[in-house]
Protein backbone atom coordinates (compact mmCIF):
# COMPACT_ATOMS: atom_id res chain seq x y z
CA UNK A 1 0.00 0.00 0.00
CA UNK A 2 2.89 2.41 0.67
CA UNK A 3 4.06 1.73 -3.02
CA UNK A 4 0.93 2.74 -3.95
CA UNK A 5 0.75 5.67 -2.22
CA UNK A 6 4.35 7.15 -3.11
CA UNK A 7 3.88 6.19 -6.87
CA UNK A 8 0.01 8.02 -6.82
CA UNK A 9 2.89 11.04 -5.34
CA UNK A 10 5.31 10.56 -7.62
CA UNK A 11 2.73 11.10 -10.35
CA UNK A 12 0.70 14.05 -8.69
CA UNK A 13 4.02 16.20 -8.80
CA UNK A 14 5.49 15.25 -12.37
CA UNK A 15 1.55 16.38 -13.35
CA UNK A 16 2.22 19.34 -11.35
CA UNK A 17 5.52 20.22 -12.94
CA UNK A 18 4.50 19.76 -16.12
CA UNK A 19 1.47 22.56 -15.96
CA UNK A 20 4.10 25.02 -14.73
CA UNK A 21 2.82 27.70 -17.99
CA UNK A 22 6.53 28.45 -19.06
CA UNK A 23 6.02 26.85 -22.67
CA UNK A 24 9.87 27.83 -23.37
CA UNK A 25 12.14 25.07 -22.25
CA UNK A 26 14.95 25.67 -19.93
CA UNK A 27 18.36 26.09 -21.72
CA UNK A 28 20.28 23.34 -22.17
CA UNK A 29 22.02 22.16 -18.33
CA UNK A 30 19.66 24.68 -16.83
CA UNK A 31 17.57 23.96 -14.17
CA UNK A 32 14.63 25.96 -12.87
CA UNK A 33 15.90 26.23 -9.67
CA UNK A 34 20.41 25.79 -9.54
CA UNK A 35 22.27 23.35 -7.17
CA UNK A 36 24.23 25.37 -4.26
CA UNK A 37 27.45 25.77 -5.23
CA UNK A 38 26.95 25.75 -9.17
CA UNK A 39 26.60 28.59 -12.00
CA UNK A 40 22.99 30.35 -11.77
CA UNK A 41 20.41 30.01 -14.57
CA UNK A 42 21.31 32.41 -17.51
CA UNK A 43 18.27 34.72 -18.54
CA UNK A 44 19.97 35.82 -22.17
CA UNK A 45 19.60 40.40 -21.88
CA UNK A 46 18.04 41.99 -25.11
CA UNK A 47 21.10 43.66 -25.72
CA UNK A 48 24.74 42.16 -25.62
CA UNK A 49 27.85 41.33 -27.23
CA UNK A 50 29.79 38.43 -27.59
CA UNK A 51 33.26 36.89 -29.38
CA UNK A 52 33.05 33.76 -30.87
CA UNK A 53 35.81 31.16 -32.19
CA UNK A 54 34.53 28.30 -34.07
CA UNK A 55 37.23 26.20 -32.82
CA UNK A 56 37.06 22.82 -31.89
CA UNK A 57 40.37 21.64 -28.85
CA UNK A 58 43.48 21.51 -30.42
CA UNK A 59 42.19 21.97 -34.07
CA UNK A 60 43.05 25.43 -36.54
CA UNK A 61 39.89 28.28 -35.63
CA UNK A 62 37.61 28.36 -38.04
CA UNK A 63 36.65 31.91 -37.55
CA UNK A 64 36.48 34.58 -34.78
CA UNK A 65 33.87 37.04 -34.79
CA UNK A 66 32.36 39.58 -32.86
CA UNK A 67 28.52 39.41 -33.07
CA UNK A 68 26.33 42.23 -31.51
CA UNK A 69 22.59 41.16 -30.30
CA UNK A 70 20.25 43.70 -30.19
CA UNK A 71 16.45 43.12 -28.94
CA UNK A 72 17.18 39.32 -28.74
CA UNK A 73 18.54 39.28 -32.33
CA UNK A 74 21.65 39.33 -34.45
CA UNK A 75 22.54 42.90 -35.29
CA UNK A 76 25.82 42.74 -36.61
CA UNK A 77 28.76 39.96 -37.12
CA UNK A 78 32.01 41.32 -37.89
CA UNK A 79 34.88 38.60 -38.60
CA UNK A 80 37.87 39.88 -36.48
CA UNK A 81 40.53 37.10 -36.83
CA UNK A 82 42.25 39.54 -39.98
CA UNK A 83 41.26 36.33 -42.37
CA UNK A 84 38.68 35.76 -44.98
CA UNK A 85 37.02 33.14 -46.04
CA UNK A 86 38.53 31.41 -49.14
CA UNK A 87 36.39 28.53 -50.74
CA UNK A 88 33.63 28.68 -48.28
CA UNK A 89 30.77 30.84 -46.96
CA UNK A 90 31.28 32.93 -44.06
CA UNK A 91 28.29 31.47 -41.62
CA UNK A 92 25.69 33.13 -40.02
CA UNK A 93 25.75 33.64 -36.34
CA UNK A 94 22.86 33.38 -34.04
CA UNK A 95 22.32 34.62 -30.58
CA UNK A 96 23.29 32.84 -27.55
CA UNK A 97 20.21 31.77 -26.98
CA UNK A 98 19.90 30.54 -30.58
CA UNK A 99 23.14 28.92 -30.18
CA UNK A 100 22.17 26.80 -27.00
CA UNK A 101 18.84 25.92 -28.97
CA UNK A 102 20.87 24.30 -31.84
CA UNK A 103 22.75 22.33 -29.32
CA UNK A 104 19.72 20.87 -27.71
CA UNK A 105 17.85 20.27 -30.99
CA UNK A 106 21.33 17.85 -32.12
CA UNK A 107 20.86 16.70 -28.85
CA UNK A 108 17.42 16.17 -28.90
CA UNK A 109 17.74 14.14 -32.55
CA UNK A 110 20.00 11.44 -31.33
CA UNK A 111 23.39 13.99 -31.49
CA UNK A 112 26.16 15.06 -28.15
CA UNK A 113 26.19 18.02 -26.93
CA UNK A 114 28.19 19.62 -24.28
CA UNK A 115 28.23 23.45 -22.39
CA UNK A 116 30.54 24.80 -20.07
CA UNK A 117 28.72 28.08 -18.71
CA UNK A 118 30.24 31.20 -16.40
CA UNK A 119 30.32 30.68 -12.82
CA UNK A 120 29.28 34.25 -12.20
CA UNK A 121 26.16 34.88 -14.35
CA UNK A 122 25.76 31.09 -16.14
CA UNK A 123 26.11 32.53 -19.46
CA UNK A 124 28.00 30.13 -21.87
CA UNK A 125 31.34 30.09 -22.89
CA UNK A 126 31.38 26.80 -24.97
CA UNK A 127 29.02 25.29 -26.96
CA UNK A 128 29.87 22.04 -28.77
CA UNK A 129 27.16 19.59 -30.65
CA UNK A 130 27.86 16.77 -32.84
CA UNK A 131 25.20 14.91 -35.49
CA UNK A 132 27.23 13.20 -37.35
CA UNK A 133 26.83 9.66 -35.33
CA UNK A 134 30.55 9.13 -34.87
CA UNK A 135 32.08 10.81 -38.01
CA UNK A 136 33.68 13.35 -35.19
CA UNK A 137 32.67 16.56 -37.48
CA UNK A 138 31.21 18.84 -34.23
CA UNK A 139 30.13 22.46 -34.38
CA UNK A 140 32.46 23.78 -30.96
CA UNK A 141 31.82 27.67 -30.79
CA UNK A 142 34.12 28.87 -27.80
CA UNK A 143 32.58 32.27 -26.42
CA UNK A 144 34.37 35.11 -24.98
CA UNK A 145 33.95 39.12 -24.25
CA UNK A 146 30.57 38.86 -23.43
CA UNK A 147 29.49 42.08 -22.65
CA UNK A 148 25.70 43.07 -21.65
CA UNK A 149 24.10 46.04 -23.17
CA UNK A 150 21.70 48.94 -22.43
Amino acid sequence: MRFVRALGAVVLVAGLAACTGDDKPAAPGASAAAPAGSAPVWKEPVNYAYVVDRRCDDKPSEGIYRVTVQGQKVAGIERIDGKTASGQEEIELPTLGGLLDLAQTAADDGGEMTTKVDPADGHPLAVTFDVSEGAGEASCFVITEYAVQN
